[in-house]
Formats: C-alpha cells, sequence, structure tokens
C-alpha cells in the first residue's frame, strides 16, 4: 500500500525473526514437549525439568540460553525474545501446569444445581457418553491433561481463526526487565516500539496519511 501510495519508504529488516524462537518451543524434544513430558512423569522435580532444559536445549536452540543473575538472581534459565532477552524462574510450573480435575468430577458440575459453575464449564465436554469403540473394552481413566497443552490446543485454533481473517493486532509490551509493578524502561520500551513498528506508523500518520482505510476511501 504505501508503495502504491507514492511514499518513500523502506522495509526495515531488524534481523529478528521469530521463526527461530517458535521453533525452539513448538519442535519435538523442545521447550513445550519438555515441560509436558515433566508435568506427567510422577517423579520429576524443579531440578530435573531444568536439567532437561539445559540437556536438550542449551546450544541447540540460539533463543534459548543460561539466566542473567542480574534481573533475577533465582532464575534458572532465560529466552531471546526480540525484545530483550527474559529469565525464567520454573519454581512449581510443573504442579501448576497439572490439571487433576478429571472429567467425571467436571460432569458432576456441569449436572449441579450452582448456575455459575454450570457457565463457567459450559464449553468443556465433561464425562464421554460412550467408551472410545478402538480402546479394546477398557475404560480410560478420566483427566491427564495439562495445563500447557489445552493453552497450545487454543492457540493452534486461534492461529487457524487468524489465518482465515484479517485481523488486527494489539501491540504488547514488556515495561522493565525486573517484573516490577508500575516500572519502566524507557529504552526497553521505545527498542519494541521501534522493532514491532510503531514509530513508522506514527511517522506514516502525522504526514496526514491514512492508517485504518484504504487510499480510494479516504478520498
Amino acid at each position: 500500500e504505501y508503495v502504491k501510495e507514492g511514499l518513500d519508504w523502506a522495509n526495515v529488516d531488524f534481523g529478528m525473526d521469530l521463526q527461530p524462537c517458535i521453533d525452539m518451543f513448538e519442535k519435538p524434544m523442545a521447550f513445550l514437549a519438555i515441560f509436558e513430558e515433566e508435568s506427567l512423569f510422577p517423579k520429576a522435580t524443579d531440578l530435573t525439568f531444568q536439567n532437561k532444559l539445559m540437556d536438550n536445549m542449551l546450544g541447540k536452540f540460539p533463543n534459548f540460553a543460561k539466566p542473567n543473575p542480574r534481573p533475577d538472581p533465582d532464575a534458572h534459565f532465560a529466552i531471546i525474545h526480540y525484545a530483550a532477552t527474559v529469565s525464567y524462574n520454573l519454581t512449581g510450573w510443573l504442579e501448576k501446569n497439572k490439571d487433576p480435575l478429571n472429567d467425571t468430577i467436571v460432569e458432576m458440575i456441569k449436572n449441579g444445581s450452582n448456575d455459575l459453575m454450570i457457565r463457567c464449564f459450559a464449553d468443556h465436554p465433561g464425562q464421554p457418553l460412550e467408551a472410545p469403540k478402538d480402546d479394546g473394552g477398557r475404560k480410560k481413566k478420566g483427566g491427564g491433561k495439562t495445563v500447557s497443552s489445552y493453552f497450545k490446543g487454543q492457540l493452534d485454533d486461534l492461529m487457524t481463526t487468524l489465518y482465515k481473517t484479517e485481523p488486527h493486532f494489539i501491540r504488547c509490551v514488556v515495561p522493565n526487565t525486573h517484573k516490577i509493578p508500575g516500572g519502566v524502561e524507557p529504552g526497553l520500551v521505545m527498542h519494541q516500539y521501534q522493532c514491532n513498528g510503531v514509530l513508522a506508523g506514527i511517522a506514516i500518520c502525522r504526514k496526514g496519511f491514512p492508517n485504518k482505510m484504504l487510499y480510494p476511501e479516504f478520498k
């Protein structure tokens, strides 16, 4: 659109392709796969989770790194995002990722008398009415999926929807590297604005060109 309207504009390559970071999360034996495996392993601990991440990812994925002790001395690993390197503390992640609420309990809630709880679980399938035909006649135990697997399924559904539509995005900005409420690091914020094209868009708007409609509609 910029070229069609005669703008003196050139695409800026910041060298920050997000595909390596996406691969780091989604590839087999990458972050989400290891997280899922450790969450379902009964004897797994925070230490075994950390060691498995380091053994399988450090040096193999460029966006996975050792933590920087300056922002968080208790961090266990770091991820190099496009905006900044963020250190993470994985204490308690495995326990939080487990979802012990099985289908039988959800079915009881869905058939209960509490209207609020019924609405909360309206989209949950609950207990299957009949056993799958390919299970050899054996009933499967209820529950077992993790929060991360639910999240990935929802993310896949979201991406499918986005590819079918013309979405408009809200820019999310990391205000500081210390996770401090109300804390703002101007340099960090401006770096993100520059990388995601916000400053370029503002400059075009200030010149009087339309930013929310096509030029013929603007005329």
